[in-house]
């Protein structure tokens, strides 16, 4: 029987594998084809895949299958839940696999791209640059129909340039920009606030004006450290939470 094929990782030895390995098959499986196979590899197989051992690998499914992502049976093997929740809360451990999942399996729709000037409030992270590339993009639950954020991206020309904006209504912007424009991404950094929805925010997100909405900026830097990409997302406050793990070694 064929099974699903999962995108592949670089660990980071400063952070527990079994949580990079879950984040990473995490994202492979909210961002699957719908024609992919809903049966998982071996356990053993899927260690050899993510270079760690089979009681790491072990303790990623477990986490996923209590996320209720997948299920387990004795002789049949471990199958993706067609049915399962994509709306997840946020939970972030200082992973770019971490972003990828949160921000895989969505439906996405592209409502806008194109070139515009750098916003003041972004002046300080693209000095010198009179543009920037926009993308507007409304997220949906998959399952439901409901809309879930509202992102707004503002990327740097060069690289702007090299991004099929099909990409976006199919994967999330960091792994656009990881995996199909090339960028060796060296940090995000994340600030998350609470707000009320304006008019703009109410409409798209389908809630009474003044909600309370989680306001994020995520900041992508290069590996020179570059700013890459600005993202501003509105998350509707009754459907999202965050979640920050600090490791203390």
């Amino acid at each position: 029987m064929t099974t699903f094929a999962p995108d592949s990782l670089a660990l980071n030895r400063k952070l527990p594998l079994w949580y990079q390995v879950s984040q990473s098959l995490r994202a492979s499986i909210l961002g699957r084809s719908p024609e992919a196979p809903l049966r998982l590899p071996t356990e053993e197989t899927l260690a050899a895949h993510y270079g760690v051992s089979v009681l790491t690998m072990r303790q990623a499914l477990k986490e996923l299958e209590t996320e209720g992502l997948i299920s387990r049976h004795r002789r049949r093997g471990t199958f993706i839940e067609p049915a399962a929740r994509r709306g997840a809360p946020v939970r972030l451990l200082g992973s770019v696999d971490a972003i990828v999942a949160q921000q895989s399996g969505m439906v996405s729709e592209l409502l806008e791209h194109g070139t515009a000037p750098v916003p003041p409030e972004l002046a300080e992270h693209f000095p010198g640059l009179p543009d920037v590339g926009v993308y507007r993009r409304l997220r949906s639950d998959e399952s439901t129909g409901e809309p879930t954020n509202h992102a707004v991206n503002h990327v740097r020309p060069d690289v702007a340039a090299r991004i099929d904006p099909a990409e976006l209504e199919r994967h999330p912007m960091t792994k656009v920009l990881r995996d199909a424009v090339g960028i060796r991404i060296g940090r995000i950094t994340d600030t998350v606030e609470a707000r009320l929805a304006d008019p703009e925010t109410a409409r798209l997100l389908e809630v009474p004006l003044l909600s309370p909405i989680l306001h994020y900026t995520g900041i992508t830097y290069d590996e020179a450290g570059q700013v890459v990409d600005v993202a501003r997302i509105h998350y509707r406050g009754d459907r999202f939470s965050f979640t920050v793990t600090l490791d203390a070694h």
